[in-house]
C-alpha cells in the first residue's frame, strides 16, 4: 500500500462516512415528509445520476426531448450550472452561455425554440414560472436533478456510466458518489452509459446482477454515436473536413473541457491525423490566456491540414468567446453526438416504457 492510499484512507476515508451519514439522513428527512416535496398537475421527468462528473446527462435530456416533443409540449429545466445570473430565465435567440449555462444553451441551440429551455436555482420555482409562461407545457425534463428532492417527479430516469459502475464506487471525497447506493432504488429506469458497441449478453447480465435493481426498475444500455464535425463558425468556413479522410500528414488539436473527455480523445485518436490534447476542467470558462495558449500550440503544429477538434459542450462556450481570433475561425469545429440505444429495439422500449411512467 503506497503512502498517497494510506493518506487517502486516513483523511478521506472517514469524511465520505460523515458525508453518507448526512446525505443518508437527508433523503430519509423526505421520505417521512419532514422535508416537503412538491407535486406538479404536469409530469415531471427527473434525469440525473448517483456520481459526479461526466455521466452523460444531458445528451440524454435531448434524446428524451427529441422522442417526446411530438406526444408533449415539452419544456427543459436545468439549474444553470456556471451561469453568471441568477433567478428564472428562458432561453431565447439572444441567450449566451454566460447567461444560462453551457448546457442550457446547447440544448436550446440543437432544438431551435421546439423545445423550451429555462434555468433557475429552485426547480419549484422554475416549474412555477415555465407553466406561468406558457400554459400549454404538459412535460418538463429536469436536468441534473436526480438529488433535487423538492419536487416529486413522474418518474426518474438515472444515468450511471458503464465503465466506471456505481456499485464500484464509494462516498465523496473518497469516491464519486454524491449519495449511496441505495438511492438507486428512487428511479423508474436506469441507463448505463457510454457502453462498448461490442458489448455481449454475459456483460448485461453481469451489469444487471451488481446493480440489483428491483423487478419493476428497466435497465437499458446506451453509447455515444459520434456524428460528422460541424463549423463553429459557418460563415468562415472554406472547406470541411472528415476525420475519416484525414491522413497521417494532417494534425489535430483536441480540446476539451468536459467531465470525462476520454470517449472523446479516443474517438478523436481512432483517425490517422497526428492528434495533440488540450484538456481543461469540466465547464471551464476559457479565458484570454486559455485561447492564447490554444493558438500558440495549433500554430506551432506541423501539418498538411490542420485543424482544432473540441467537444459539443466546449463548442457552445467558444464560439461565444471575445477572445476566439478571428485567424482560426476557419479551422475550428466541434464533433456531435447522439444517443444511441446498444440495439435498435432498445430505443422503442426504452420510450414506450417512458410513455407508460407517464400516464
Amino acid at each position: 500500500m503506497t503512502l498517497k492510499t494510506v493518506i487517502s484512507k486516513t483523511l478521506l476515508l472517514p469524511a465520505s462516512k460523515i458525508y453518507g451519514a448526512i446525505t443518508y439522513m437527508r433523503n430519509k428527512f423526505f421520505d417521512w415528509n419532514l422535508l416537503k416535496q412538491t407535486e406538479f398537475d404536469v409530469p415531471v421527468i427527473v434525469v440525473g445520476n448517483l456520481s459526479v462528473g461526466g455521466t452523460g446527462k444531458t445528451p440524454h435530456v435531448e434524446f428524451l426531448a427529441s422522442h417526446l416533443r411530438n406526444s408533449y409540449r415539452v419544456a427543459v429545466l436545468s439549474r444553470g450550472y456556471k451561469r453568471h445570473t441568477r433567478g428564472f430565465i428562458v432561453a431565447d435567440r439572444n441567450s449566451t452561455p454566460r447567461e444560462i449555462g453551457d448546457e442550457a444553451f446547447q440544448i436550446y441551440r440543437k432544438f431551435k425554440g421546439e423545445v423550451t429551455v429555462a434555468v433557475c436555482e429552485k426547480r419549484v420555482d422554475g416549474i412555477n414560472e415555465l407553466l406561468r409562461v406558457d400554459p400549454d407545457i404538459n412535460l418538463i425534463i429536469l436536468d441534473d436533478a436526480f438529488q433535487h428532492r423538492y419536487v416529486k417527479p413522474k418518474m426518474s430516469v438515472l444515468i450511471t456510466e458503464y465503465n466506471r459502475p456505481v456499485f464500484n464506487d464509494k462516498m465523496l471525497p473518497y469516491g464519486r458518489l454524491r449519495e449511496s447506493l441505495r438511492g438507486i432504488n428512487r428511479a423508474d429506469i436506469v441507463v448505463a452509459t457510454k457502453c462498448p458497441q461490442n458489448i455481449k449478453a454475459i456483460d448485461y447480465s453481469i451489469y444487471a446482477k451488481s446493480l440489483d435493481l428491483f423487478p419493476y426498475q428497466g435497465l437499458f444500455f446506451s453509447t455515444f454515436e459520434y456524428k460528422q464535425l460541424q463549423p463553429l463558425f459557418p460563415d468562415r468556413v472554406k472547406s470541411m473536413p472528415y476525420l475519416e479522410f484525414l491522413s497521417e500528414e494532417d494534425s489535430v488539436l483536441a480540446v476539451a473541457g468536459i467531465g470525462n473527455p476520454r470517449p472523446f480523445i479516443k474517438q478523436i485518436k481512432s483517425y490517422r491525423p497526428k492528434v495533440r490534447v488540450n484538456i481543461f476542467s469540466d465547464h471551464h470558462n476559457f479565458t484570454r490566456k486559455d485561447i492564447e495558449l490554444i493558438k500558440q500550440r495549433f500554430t506551432s503544429m506541423k501539418g498538411r491540414e490542420k485543424y482544432i477538434i473540441t467537444t459539443e459542450k466546449d463548442a457552445v462556450r467558444l464560439s461565444c468567446n471575445p477572445y476566439f481570433p478571428h485567424e482560426l475561425k476557419p479551422y475550428i469545429f466541434f464533433l456531435p453526438i447522439e444517443v444511441r440505444m446498444i440495439n435498435e429495439p432498445a430505443k422503442d422500449a426504452f420510450i414506450e416504457q417512458v410513455k407508460k411512467l407517464l400516464r
